[in-house]
């Protein structure tokens, strides 16, 4: 029995990536006593990660809403989310002038990259359950007969 083949091979390597770099920052952190900006920038882009994650993962709950509907507001929730980690930060460093704007862009481009995949992966998804679906009842309807 293989454990890792082809299907999970590329999640396999990025879970693995993500143990390493995380566990890297807080060695780092605790043995160096060294906590710099790229640090900072890598947990802030694990935590939107995961955050924008299980945005995207709770789209189940709201299946009596329109689709579209639910993707507007899953990606204002996380933007107000991301604008709001930057408009904390400001307490305790200065922002830059286009900071706002940098931000929103590089979360909003990945994160719309993201969705897409999701919701394409989704809807292949449903297509191909209703499909053996389909094919049960035909089955079943057919033996009935």
């Amino acid at each position: 029995m293989k454990i890792i083949d082809k299907k999970n091979f590329i999640p396999i390597v990025c879970i693995i990536f993500t143990i390493l770099v995380l566990g890297k920052i807080l060695l780092e952190a605790v043995v160096q006593k060294l906590f710099g900006g790229y640090q900072e920038n890598i947990l802030l882009m694990f935590a939107f990660s995961v955050l924008g994650t299980f945005v995207l993962s709770q789209h189940y709950r709201f299946q009596r809403f329109p689709l579209l509907a639910v993707i507007i507001v899953q990606y204002l929730v996380l933007v107000g989310a991301v604008l709001g980690v930057v408009w904390a930060a400001s307490f305790f460093e200065p922002v830059h002038e286009d900071g706002y704007r940098d931000m929103f862009l590089s979360f909003s481009i990945p994160y719309g990259i993201a969705a897409a995949v999701y919701y394409i992966s989704f809807f292949h998804e449903v297509k191909r359950v209703n499909q053996a679906l389909e094919k049960i009842r035909r089955n079943q309807n057919a033996k009935s007969e």
